[in-house]
């Protein structure tokens, strides 16, 4: 059975960095985009970033460019999102998501349900 199990939220200053991590089971992550999104109160649920192909194509929302990395351990099962720099408005639950194909910009600026697999989120909360 293919899960996704997202880790590594918490409450952090403005400026500061966290590390997320999507530990997936079930599946290979060969043939599969990782992708990660995430839903503030009252807001809409939006695209962060996705990698595939063994970390050789990886692409991000505006928002977050040149601020959050990431990166894949295929030898893990294991997606990492490094986020630096954080502002309050990502405050967010993060949710690690995965389907079958290649990333692109269309999967993080596309709908959320091209997604078919989901985990049960972690709260980031960036605030001082």
């Amino acid at each position: 059975q293919l899960q996704l199990a997202e880790s590594g939220g918490g409450l952090v200053q403005p400026g500061g960095s966290l590390r997320l991590s999507c530990a997936a089971s079930g599946f290979t992550l060969d043939y599969f985009t990782i992708a990660w999104f995430r839903q503030a109160p009252g807001k809409e649920r939006e695209g962060v970033s996705c990698i595939s192909n063994s970390g050789g194509l990886t692409s991000y929302a505006d928002s977050v460019k040149d601020r959050f990395t990431v990166s894949m351990d295929t030898a893990q099962s294991t997606v990492h999102l490094q986020m630096n720099n954080l502002k309050p408005e990502d405050t967010a639950v993060y949710y690690c998501t995965a389907a079958p194909g290649y990333c692109s910009d269309y999967v993080v600026t596309g709908p959320y349900y091209v997604m078919d697999y989901w985990g049960r989120g972690t709260q980031v909360t960036v605030s001082s």
